[in-house]
């Protein structure tokens, strides 16, 4: 057994420091790194939340993150939380009629990635220090993590980072925010499928023994953005505390009660940073997975069988267009009694049948937790309506598919409604909800939307007009190894 503090891949036991872990990404027999601990010891909730935001990142990233100097510390949640997002809360609490919202898109590329992504460069930065090797960092996307890692990592010292994302499965503003990012160090490309298809070759990609020997050649290292890495999942957990602290000073809960989250949902990530603040001591009953069509979690939450062979559907909540939901593994391990062979025979069963079923122990243990439901679309275009009817609020499509599965419970506890994204990242699809007929151009969609919410087009956005298109490259799945190859040398020379 692995001697705690260390990580630990949930498929095995090799043992790895924070740091190694934020560097590597993702461990070397394919699995995610987890700590054993991490239910072991919890945060003395009162006086945690005495503490304002960058203070609570600093206190539990000094718990989990604990190779890194306080000093390092300090350092990093300037850089990531100084001056990027456009409210001092950064995750700030608001209310649709009698429901509270927390709103976690105000950073720098509108969507609530940006919490992690800010943070994430500042963490890997200081890991590199001292080192000789530089780092390649690929990553997946299913529309806002490309963006918002893009934005973080740009012109980083001996970092690249390449983004794939899903030709014609992200909206036109995701688009846009990726094709025109600016950065010596960066690069964009489509590919031929779905999510799920790029993540799983990007996963390859970091067992291919002939990649792995041309980095070691070029001393570089393979890491990721996506939230398969620590350094992207646990700064998340901070706005769970945050929003029970902003539940308390509004007074609509007493220290110590219960709350729920209802979370729009497709690579668990989000949800499973729930479920670690859980871990850690707060208050969560429930934690509720919203998902979209593509309710592949919402099956298996309900029946204990996940089963990704199915029909892949394109929806107005594009970020959610997912089949393999790569953190669930992490959250199986521990519901599982911390049984790293539990989980790698389920992930081989992934791998070589695309399902596999838990015991009804692990199922129990989980459904005790987790409640789920799914939204169509039709249902999300509604939800959009009768919010903004109700309540004159305006919400983006993956909040309103949280925001119908909400609906579903009538739970004794208060529960808290995550919205993922701005609005404005989807216009033409809010004004549609909205039963208005919207502009042929984005950017007029989004001087639509502002007139009707009475608030302002968020910059970044809207900026997106007049910056040239820098990436257009689209290729098939099977070339992503040779294009990673060969842009690492590129961006790293």
């Amino acid at each position: 057994m692995v001697q705690q503090p260390y990580y630990h891949s949930t498929r095995g036991k090799e043992a790895c420091t924070p740091k190694e872990a934020i560097l590597q990404g993702i461990a070397r027999d394919g699995g995610l790194f987890v700590w054993d601990d991490l239910d072991q010891d919890p945060i003395k909730l009162s006086a945690f939340l005495q503490y304002d935001y960058q203070q609570m990142v600093q206190v539990l990233f000094k718990k989990l993150l604990w190779d890194y100097t306080e000093e390092e510390l300090k350092e990093c949640t300037l850089a990531a939380y100084g001056d990027h997002f456009d409210d001092v809360l950064i995750t700030p609490l608001v209310f649709a009629k009698n429901q509270p919202i927390l709103e976690l898109f105000h950073g720098p590329t509108s969507a609530f990635k940006d919490v992690a992504l800010c943070m994430l460069p500042q963490l890997m930065t200081k890991a590199l220090k001292g080192k000789q090797e530089k780092v390649m960092i690929i990553t997946a996307t299913s529309g806002d993590t490309g963006k918002a890692a893009l934005s973080g990592f740009q012109d980083a010292d001996r970092i690249g980072i390449l983004v794939f994302y899903p030709e014609g499965k992200v909206s036109n503003i995701q688009r846009l925010q990726m094709a025109t990012q600016a950065g010596n160090n960066v690069d964009v490309c489509a590919i031929r499928g779905n999510f799920d298809d790029a993540q799983s070759n990007v996963k390859a990609i970091f067992q291919s023994e002939g990649a792995k020997r041309l980095f070691e050649e070029e001393h570089i290292v393979l890491s990721s953005a996506n939230s398969i890495n620590i350094g992207r999942l646990i700064p998340q957990i901070v706005y769970y505390f945050a929003a029970y602290k902003q539940m308390y000073e509004q007074g609509k809960i007493q220290m110590g009660d219960l709350v729920n989250f209802c979370v729009p949902t497709g690579n668990f990530g989000n949800v499973l940073a729930g479920y670690y603040a859980k871990l850690l001591g707060l208050p969560v009953r429930h934690l509720i997975v919203a998902a979209n069509e593509n309710k592949v979690l919402d099956d298996f939450l309900r029946t204990g069988v996940y089963d990704r062979n199915r029909p892949f559907h394109k929806t107005i909540s594009p970020s959610m267009d997912i089949l393999i939901s790569s953190n669930l593994e992490r959250m199986l391990y521990y519901m599982c009694g911390k049984d790293s062979k539990k989980v790698n025979d389920w992930m081989c069963d992934l791998a070589n049948h695309g399902r596999y079923q838990i015991d009804e122990e692990t199922l129990a243990k989980i459904q005790d937790v987790f409640l789920s439901g799914y939204c169509d679309n039709a249902q999300t275009f509604a939800e959009i309506h009768r919010v903004y009817e109700e309540s004159n609020y305006v919400m983006d499509p993956h909040t309103a598919v949280g925001s119908h599965v909400l609906r579903q419970y009538a739970l004794s506890e208060p529960t808290i409604l995550l919205s993922t994204a701005s609005p404005f990242k989807f216009t033409r699809d809010v004004l549609c909800a909205l039963q208005i007929t919207p502009a042929d151009d984005d950017f007029q969609c989004m001087e639509q939307l502002s007139r009707l919410a009475n608030c302002k087009i968020p910059k970044g956005l809207y900026a997106l007009k007049d910056l040239p298109i820098r990436f257009e490259q689209v290729i098939d799945c099977t070339d992503m190894e040779t294009y990673v190859c060969e842009k690492a040398k590129e961006l790293l020379k």
